[in-house]
């Protein structure tokens, strides 16, 4: 072979490997398709799709491509800059064990996480079941007739809680109590929530809300120091002055105490996390509401239902739609879409593998675990908090210097002030770890199960549990891990998801996930990180999320970016709100007007009505493309008023329409600013960035364009893209 025909060493590293392996069509294939519509190369289709004015003229300044061994190894250095601590912090989360056939089979089997949102029915009956069994286990153990399937997090589900009790209820108050136990991340979304629709929170002492002219009651249960009450009297007093009760709680602990709709709760919310499903630095974890029977055709998110099917048998399918933002729009009263489908998926097998026995069990030890550390506490004359489940609430110490021994021993515990501390205990939690954290006390614990016999519970005897939950057969029969296995795959066999074929459904970008891109979730560095850690247990967790919004500003041409929004319509949501500050900023906070194309995601108007906005919608054309000569005259009787416009590109139909910079120009010409929604990015990336055409803000959405599986509806995250003068709000 002569010297000049031997490939070079960098053509033999084949740095591309990645783009070969992962797009399906190969040369051939893809001058055949060219030929078909009648383009003799890529360059040619693009040129012919993508209107001139706002085509990229020049490549994406990103790295070279490696290969996915590359790749790993670099994801595996940032793993190595975060550091695992035993932690102890809880504030709803906690530590738990995802049992392997779990693990192996949902969370990474691409039968589960490749598979798209179940609108069509005949091809998610898997899924479908999945996902009632999780709703039968919210109902049951919040003791409430009905829950859905799945929210995004406690937080947001509080908000829904707080505006269904706002519908429901009699009361023509604008007040939401909210207790002052609550957890702090909880009371934060809640007033960012409230502020659009015009509810005005206040908190308090929990014995207050029963003298405050409220619509609803928020409570923590238990609370977030851990205590449990008994709320039964104040729950009367609620409903006596026509007010609702909502109450955020703890799926585990309901395995022991009163459930919430035993002593009168109209709402129960809270998370799934600890059913299965790691800390992941804060997510993704599946929320979820349940409520009263009456309030079904309110309450936010999916329900799954079971039917007849046309030969006459059980079937289960989405039912009552019409609550729904894609059905609803404007009128919508959330815009929950996309709702972490795929841990909701694992916490409903965790509750089928483990039953009400596994589940009673392991709450009773995580108790029997906590209950013996306080008593240890005690001992040594500190003091702990009574009437509790698994946190411990430490008073009237040096909180600085205990939590200084608690870092050099490894250990993360809840900072609340300079006196008094947090201990989470968990279903990960043992012998050794209570020794340890006795210790930092000045404790010495010697004799474990000594104490263990000499310790009573501290569960409050008037508010133990002694209802059944989880009586369904199929909480009952998948205990041992064949059993579970062959389930999981009958189930799996119901469904079409992308390990199979294409599914040519919704309006959205769908992409099968690189096997690669899953390995470093169940990274114990990843996975085992605490949302509250301490930064500098965090510093690759960091160094990851701003290399990727710096990557995300190139492929978008906005300025900045946040990670924070945990789905395409929370992304939506903060957007709008950036643009309601920036009006604001600017002494025009009467800006009220958003205009939306009759073709945009449901989800739009439905963001835009959760802000306060008034939405206007526009008329399309005969082809489908936005009416440019009707957004102009509703532009211009609106000036005063318009905030924004909100406009999905490609469009729905996946149209790149030729109008884009002349609409984005109308709008500025009034005041307002330009919402392109990002559903589509993946259409754009490389060819075109919104940011330099005219836009103001996008939301992105990770699990269409980018690599996080799509796992039947979530998980899910909406990265918010602004441009700089939108940076600061």
């Amino acid at each position: 072979m002569s010297q000049s025909s031997t490939p070079s060493l960098r053509t033999l590293e084949h740095h591309g490997a990645f783009i070969e392996r992962h797009i399906g069509p190969n040369d051939a294939e893809i001058a055949h398709m060219l030929r078909v519509v009648g383009h003799d190369s890529l360059d040619a289709l693009t040129d012919a799709i993508v209107p001139a004015s706002i085509k990229s003229a020049t490549p994406l300044a990103l790295p070279e491509p490696i290969t996915e061994e590359e790749a790993l190894a670099k994801i595996r250095g940032l793993a190595r800059r975060n550091r695992v601590f035993r932690t102890y912090i809880g504030q709803g989360y906690y530590g738990t064990h995802t049992p392997n056939v779990i693990l192996r089979n949902i969370l990474e089997n691409p039968a589960w996480y490749t598979a798209y949102t179940p609108y069509q029915a005949e091809i998610s009956q898997g899924r479908m079941e999945a996902l009632i069994n999780f709703q039968t286990m919210c109902a049951d153990l919040t003791g409430m007739e009905i829950a859905n399937a799945s929210l995004l997090d406690e937080g947001t589900a509080a908000a829904e809680a707080m505006t269904l009790a706002k519908r429901m209820c009699k009361s023509k108050s604008n007040v939401f109590f909210v207790s002052s136990a609550v957890h702090p991340q909880t009371l934060e979304v809640l007033r960012t929530r409230a502020d659009g629709v015009e509810i005005e929170i206040v908190v308090g002492e929990e014995a207050n809300a029963a003298e405050v002219d409220c619509f609803g009651v928020l409570l923590q249960y238990p609370n977030t120091f851990g205590q449990i009450h008994d709320y039964s009297c104040l729950v009367e007093a609620v409903h006596a002055r026509g007010g609702l009760v909502a109450v955020a709680t703890d799926l585990l602990a309901l395995t022991l105490i009163a459930a919430p709709g035993e002593w009168g709760a109209d709402i129960v919310v809270g998370n799934t996390q600890r059913f299965g499903v790691p800390f992941g630095f804060g997510g993704p974890h599946a929320a979820f509401l349940a409520c009263r029977d009456a309030y079904k055709r309110s309450m936010p998110g999916r329900l799954i239902g079971v039917s007849i099917d046309a030969e006459g048998k059980p079937a289960y399918r989405l039912t009552l739609q019409t609550r729904e933002q894609h059905i609803r729009r404007e009128k919508a009263t959330s815009n929950i879409c996309t709702a972490q489908v795929l841990l909701a998926v694992m916490a409903s097998m965790y509750a089928v593998y483990h039953g009400a026995e596994g589940l009673t069990r392991i709450a009773r030890r995580t108790h029997r675990l906590a209950a013996i550390l306080a008593a240890a506490l005690r001992q040594a004359r500190v003091t702990v908090g009574p009437d509790f489940f698994d946190t411990l609430h430490v008073v009237d110490v040096d909180a600085n210097a205990i939590h200084a021994r608690a870092r050099e021993a490894g250990i993360n515990l809840r900072e609340i002030d300079g006196r008094s501390l947090g201990i989470s205990l968990d279903e990960t939690t043992t012998r050794q770890d209570i020794v340890d954290i006795a210790a930092l006390f000045g404790a010495n614990i010697t004799d474990i199960d000594a104490l263990d016999a000499s310790v009573a519970d501290s569960l409050p005897g008037g508010l133990l549990r002694h209802s059944k939950f989880l009586q369904h057969p199929v909480f009952n029969t998948h205990h041992s891990e064949h059993e579970l296995l062959r389930y999981l795959r009958s189930l799996a066999d119901k469904d079409l998801a992308l390990d199979r074929t294409m599914i040519p459904l919704g309006s959205c970008t769908m992409k099968l996930n690189a096997t690669a891109e899953m390995i470093p979730v169940t990274w114990p560095e990843f996975a085992n990180i605490h949302p509250l850690a301490p930064e500098d247990q965090t510093e690759g967790y960091r160094q990851l999320i701003g290399e990727l919004e710096a990557m995300l500003v190139e492929c978008t041409g906005y300025d900045a970016v946040s990670l924070q929004p945990n789905s395409g319509a929370q992304g939506e949501f903060a957007g709008l709100l950036a643009i309601q500050a920036y009006h604001d900023a600017r002494g025009e906070g009467h800006r009220d007007i958003c205009l939306i194309p009759e073709s945009a995601h449901g989800t739009n108007p439905a963001s835009a009505q959760m802000c306060g906005m008034q939405v206007v919608v526009t008329k399309c054309d005969a082809n489908g493309n936005v009416d440019v000569a009707d957004m102009r005259a509703k532009a211009e009787k609106y000036s005063d008023r318009l905030a924004a416009l909100m406009i999905t590109y490609p469009s729905t139909h996946g149209v790149f329409e030729e109008d884009i910079v002349e609409i984005c120009e109308i709008v500025h010409q009034h005041g307002g600013q330009v919402y392109t929604d990002g559903a589509n990015m993946n259409a754009l990336v490389g060819v075109a960035k919104p940011g330099k055409w005219g836009s103001d803000v996008s939301h992105l959405n990770l699990h269409k364009t980018f690599c996080i599986p799509h796992g039947g509806g979530g998980p899910g995250v909406g990265p918010c893209a602004v441009k700089e003068h939108l940076a600061p709000f």
